[in-house]
């Protein structure tokens, strides 16, 4: 292996081998149609599950389609194919990628294979992936996806020995792949494997520490104990007023962005974020409450309340909730501040924040009381068949939501993997 993959060799674990074996003529598993990883998070099921895909793929086709799916052909690219492909070149695969078209061929002892790459982020990506006949299909982050793109891209599988191959990280336990694929299994002919954080053998107990001391709640439940389990209580029970109620340092920042959740009828909030060192602190906010007020304010009242609370400081952007189409143009009408529509997927912008909160990198001022005050309100809606927080007390929530799903984790890859082999391991790859 080079130098350069993020890999070494060692055994692999007892469901790793599984993963890449299952579909061989001497295993015990070979008449399943399907298989199923789930579980924990960095228990090493991605990367074996993308190896044994190619694998199989040159065992029973070839001059054949596949396809590969993750939630978009970026997350894809980065969880799947940037750490298979050297992998698989220092295996002897010969693997040219076209990237203006999304497919990579690959190329083994004389026989090719070619790859398609789909994103299956909403109800419209099923279109891209309709007229095609795959020999089989691989789903990256699964449950992330609309149900429409994923049963279309099933019934693309209509060759003779198809194939389909699912993995994902658990979510809510009314979810549609958890109730109509993982409980339904056997009915379905799928081969199902549950995997744990212990299933990584190249994962260091010191790395495990790390990636446990990530989550907690519902969160922990999912992605360490590999769990389907509703969330409940508090959506963000790792805030602590003593460790995450800090005055900002007496200077100015290196730079400045203001989130806002625009309302008229419901409160509307907005955040001061500074950025010190490697910190974002909430340095100021507006926050205005019609309802306890009295009095309704127009988008222009609105607007002066944010250079209010811009204060004349040199503002990078304000990120602002996409919905609020009049405010947006109210601001860019003011010709001072650059506006960025907010990106704003509820679950994603969630477990982001979490993140940030439990790795110190935003921090509240304490004449942010509103926010404050929010934090320990803002609730999971226990009733809802999936994730979903109460909408009450949830505005700077909301803002705060915005900020760090659109500048504070903007670009940042979450992924690496670790990959563990044994030239010496009887497998059974006789192409």
């Amino acid at each position: 292996m080079h130098d350069s993959t993020a890999a070494r060799f060692s055994s692999f674990s007892k469901k790793q081998l599984t993963v890449l074996n299952w579909w061989s003529r001497t295993s015990s598993y070979r008449k399943h149609d399907a298989i199923i990883c789930d579980g924990a998070v960095r228990s090493g099921k991605t990367v074996c599950m993308s190896l044994s895909f190619v694998f199989w793929s040159f065992y029973d086709f070839e001059n054949t389609s596949f396809a590969l799916c993750g939630k978009t052909i970026a997350s894809l690219k980065r969880n799947i194919i940037t750490p298979l492909l050297p992998v698989i070149t220092s295996l002897g695969f010969d693997c040219t990628e076209k990237a203006s078209k999304n497919y990579i061929e690959i190329s083994y002892k004389g026989r090719t294979n070619r790859f398609y790459f789909f994103g299956g982020k909403d109800e419209g990506s099923a279109a891209l992936i309709q007229g095609m006949t795959l020999g089989g299909i691989l789903l990256d982050e699964v449950a992330l996806m609309p149900r429409s793109f994923v049963e279309q891209a099933i019934a693309r599988c209509s060759l003779e020995k198809s194939r389909l191959w699912f993995n994902c990280n658990p979510e809510h336990p009314s979810h549609w792949f958890y109730t109509e694929w993982i409980k339904k299994h056997r009915q379905k002919n799928c081969l199902y494997l549950h995997f744990t954080m212990k299933d990584n053998p190249s994962l260091s107990q010191n790395i495990r520490r790390r990636y446990e001391s990530l989550y907690s709640g519902a969160f922990y439940q999912r992605f360490v104990e590999g769990k389907w389990v509703a969330a409940y209580g508090a959506v963000y029970p790792m805030f602590c007023e003593s460790e995450h109620v800090k005055s900002p340092p007496d200077y100015q920042a290196e730079k400045y962005y203001i989130s806002c959740d625009y309302g008229t009828v419901n409160p509307c909030s907005a955040g001061l974020w500074g950025l010190y060192g490697d910190k974002w602190y909430r340095v100021r906010e507006y926050y205005y409450n019609s309802r306890t007020e009295g009095e309704q304010r127009t988008d222009h009242e609105h607007y002066i309340q944010l250079e209010k609370l811009a204060d004349g400081l040199d503002i990078t952007a304000v990120v602002v909730d996409p919905s609020a189409a009049s405010f947006i143009q109210c601001i860019r009408r003011g010709g001072k501040f650059t506006v960025i529509p907010a990106k704003n997927n509820v679950a994603d912008g969630i477990r982001m924040v979490s993140d940030a909160l439990k790795k110190r990198q935003i921090l509240i001022s304490p004449e942010c009381r509103d926010i404050i005050r929010e934090f320990s309100l803002y609730r999971w809606d226990e009733k809802s068949l999936h994730d979903a927080p109460v909408k009450e007390n949830d505005h700077a929530m909301d803002d705060m939501r915005y900020f760090v799903s659109t500048v504070l984790s903007a670009g940042e890859g979450n992924d690496f993997f670790a990959l563990s082999v044994d030239r010496k391991e009887k497998t059974h790859w006789d192409f």
